[in-house]
Order: C-alpha cells, then sequence, then structure tokens
C-alpha cells in the first residue's frame, strides 16, 4: 500500500481557486500598471466582478454558454461628444467573469495575471473606442 504524504504548502493539492476578491487584486494590479493619462480619462468607469454574466447579457448577446464570455464592456464609448455625460446616464462598466475566465485558463497556457490583464485591457479599449491594433499596443505596454 503506497502512504499518503502531506502535501506541501507550495503543492497544488491545498489551493483552491482564486475568488472574486483575487481578481479584483489582479485587476487593480493591471490597472496600477497603465500610464497615468490614460487612466485619468477612464474617468467614473466602473469595474465589475461576477462568476458569470447574467442569463438576460447572454440572452441579448445570443450566447449559449456563459464560459464564451470572459468580459464586457456596457456603456457609451468614450469620445469627445460623449465627454459631456447626459444627466442622469451611468457610468460606463466592466465585467469581468471569473468561472469563464478560470475555464480558459485551464485551457490555454497563459498565467492567470496574463489573461485578467488582457480582458480588461481590451474591455477599456471599448471604453475608448480603440481598435484591436491599439488595444494590442497598451497590453504589450503594461508587460514591459
Amino acid at each position: 500500500m503506497a502512504s499518503i504524504h502531506p502535501p506541501r504548502s507550495n503543492d497544488w493539492a491545498t489551493r483552491r481557486a482564486p475568488d472574486l476578491d483575487a481578481f479584483e487584486e489582479l485587476a487593480s494590479e493591471t490597472l496600477a500598471q497603465l500610464p497615468g493619462e490614460f487612466l485619468t480619462r477612464c474617468g467614473n468607469l466602473q469595474i465589475s466582478l461576477a462568476d458569470y454574466a447574467p442569463d438576460e447579457i447572454l440572452d441579448e448577446m445570443g450566447i449559449e454558454d456563459p464560459f464564451e464570455l470572459l468580459g464586457l464592456f456596457e456603456g457609451s464609448p468614450f469620445t469627445e461628444e460623449a465627454a459631456s455625460m447626459v444627466t442622469g446616464q451611468m457610468p460606463n462598466r466592466i465585467w469581468l467573469f471569473r468561472r469563464a475566465i478560470l475555464d480558459y485558463w485551464a485551457a490555454n497556457d497563459e498565467s492567470l495575471g496574463e489573461i485578467v490583464a488582457h480582458v480588461l485591457i481590451h474591455e477599456i479599449g471599448h471604453h475608448f473606442g480603440l481598435s484591436d491594433a491599439d488595444m494590442e499596443r497598451i497590453e504589450a505596454a503594461v508587460g514591459d
């Protein structure tokens, strides 16, 4: 009979999937690395976390599998015209969906921090109305 040894403290046997607080920390670390002028222009952009996208959002987007949506930008892209928000308009919001991101992490060869940063920067890019090329350049700058 094989003996079972207690797990070492750095063993995966004792670790749990990161919770929403850990995701908030990863997102905060990413935001702290963004260029100051970029972060300043984010203004009152809200960042929210949830395990999955709500069913109504998935239905509206025609997505059947909640694991397909890692993040979401809600609101109007930031432009010179949109800078003067209409009274009563809700601030723009970015959603990060923990379980979908964890599923993506498990299936790919990237660190969790890299994935969270990628999704967050991509969604911030939508806030600014940036192109995919712009978003890739910003993400590369964060990685330096």
